[in-house]
């Protein structure tokens, strides 16, 4: 088993910002699904989440490395559910129905798909592998 090369500084730095925009949209998509406009709900916010939460695996993935691709998703996961359940106050605010149920699968599932690409081709390219 090899161990791989520390993080380089512009590595470290990349890993930071990119989880700090997984936090900061993470935030903005809880606090903007309720969104209505007369008695619809529009719950845009689904969309950002299900384009920007597998951008954000997969571009770790090149400027970090793919076995750190994990860490957008991770706290993605982490904040909704933190921030959700345990929102400014106290206050619920992931709201408790179809919405929530369709941030959490069209961000999470995407990412997650991204991510178990990106692992597998860091997997495939592991010297030893056939």
């Amino acid at each position: 088993m090899t161990v791989p090369e520390p993080l380089t500084g512009e590595q470290r730095l990349f890993l930071v910002l990119l989880a700090l925009d997984t936090v900061l949209l993470a935030v903005l998509e809880l606090f903007f699904l309720p969104l209505r406009i007369g008695v619809v709900p529009l719950p845009v916010t689904v969309l950002v989440g299900a384009v920007t939460t597998p951008w954000l695996v997969a571009t770790t993935a090149k400027l970090v490395r793919p076995a750190l691709s994990w860490v957008p998703l991770a706290v993605w996961v982490l904040v909704v559910f933190g921030v959700g359940m345990l929102g400014p106050g106290g206050d619920l605010v992931l709201i408790q129905d179809w919405r929530a149920l369709l941030l959490l699968g069209a961000s999470a599932l995407p990412g997650a798909m991204v991510l178990g690409g990106g692992l597998g081709r860091a997997a495939g390219r592991k010297p030893g592998r056939g």
